[in-house]
């Protein structure tokens, strides 16, 4: 009785599953949208009371919970957009929720929220916003390989060998900054429709954390930034190609809204996660901004603010698909902080239990 009175109390509906995802809990606000009383809910598959699916139409939660459940670290449910049938006819939601596991690590069931969409002058720009948004980003690094390339192949012969080199070498590194354009582009869709595929493998954390510092300063040519880690820093199974992301986005973000120097990446660990902390000398963040900085498409007026406004949502979303978690903080006149965790998985346990 406590917990239904408690979940009443909610403003949206809330559902609490168990492992086969039927409803075993429901407040009234989910009774409403569901358009059925108590009994007509509870004990019913989660499927056939509201159907959901992703984006694409594909069903979700009819067979089998999400892949990133069977690692026992992923408690919490990102956000994401889903549409659900509802009393009212179809209908989009926003799921969020946590995992609930048994001892041994296995779900038993699941609590989740269908936030409704936002509905405020805050709203997430439209599918044209977007397309403008990140067209506007392309065409920088595509302008500069298409001038790089005309000069190639209009004056080779007359090109000094140095010259040629630079050339190929911005162009390779333009090409790079396309592809990690197409990539957040992708990584919406996947994160918001939990679709998100990781291939992990160890991962050596230090000297991935070198090579981003190394290729960022073809972009940054006063970049400054430190890299400390243990000599007995563990590797994380992860996905190399996510966390290069991640690293990039946070030094990236701190070299256009903070300073180039001064910076810093710190990792340490403990007997259960791992801990990298990008540290800049900027002049810090607005408490109010601090909330905000992770939100989709968000660009503090200060700084330089060029980019899409991805980079840190998605972020947050990569690390949180890892079972780990990001957040910031920040000192006017002091600088900031993003810190993430990582979980240190058993290999052994974790292939012992998929088998």
């Amino acid at each position: 009785m406590t917990n239904a009175m408690t979940l009443d109390a909610l403003p949206d509906p809330v559902v609490r599953v168990d492992g086969d995802r039927r409803i075993v809990e429901a407040n009234e606000a989910a009774l409403r949208l569901a358009g059925r009383p108590s009994d007509g809910v509870v004990g019913q598959l989660l499927s056939d009371v509201f159907a959901p699916r992703g984006r694409d139409g594909t069903p979700l939660l009819v067979d089998a919970w999400h892949a990133s459940s069977r690692l026992r670290s992923v408690t919490g449910i990102p956000e994401h957009e889903v549409t659900i049938s509802s009393a009212g006819g179809d209908i989009k939601v926003r799921v969020t929720g946590r995992y609930e596991r048994n001892g041994d690590g296995s779900v038993r069931g699941a609590v989740l929220s269908l936030r409704p969409p936002r509905r405020s002058a805050n709203d997430e720009p439209t599918g044209s916003e977007v397309v403008s948004t990140v067209s506007h980003e392309l065409r920088s690094p595509l302008t500069s390989v298409k001038g790089y390339t005309s000069l190639l192949l209009n004056r080779w012969e007359r090109l000094k060998d140095e010259q040629k080199r630079m050339m190929l070498e911005q162009i390779h590194h333009d090409a790079d900054r396309v592809t990690r354009l197409i990539t957040e582009l992708l990584d919406i869709s996947r994160l918001e429709t939990g679709r998100l595929v990781l291939r992990r493998q160890m991962t050596n954390v230090p000297e991935l954390a070198g090579q981003v510092v190394e290729k960022l300063t073809m972009t940054y040519a006063d970049l400054e930034c430190e890299v400390f880690f243990p000599d007995d820093f563990p590797q994380v199974y992860a996905d190399p190609d996510k966390l290069e992301q991640v690293l990039t986005n946070l030094v990236e973000n701190a070299a256009k809204y903070a300073s180039p120097t001064g910076m810093k990446i710190v990792g340490q660990f403990d007997s259960d996660a791992v801990v990298v902390a990008v540290t800049d000398t900027g002049e810090g963040i607005p408490a109010e901004d601090v909330p905000k900085v992770f939100k989709k498409f968000f660009r503090r007026d200060m700084g330089k603010p060029t980019g899409t406004g991805l980079g840190l949502w998605i972020s947050r979303g990569l690390v949180e698909a890892h079972g780990g978690r990001l957040a910031a903080t920040s000192e006017i006149g002091e600088g900031s902080v993003f810190r993430f965790t990582l979980p240190l998985v058993d290999l052994d346990e974790l292939f012992a239990e998929s088998n």
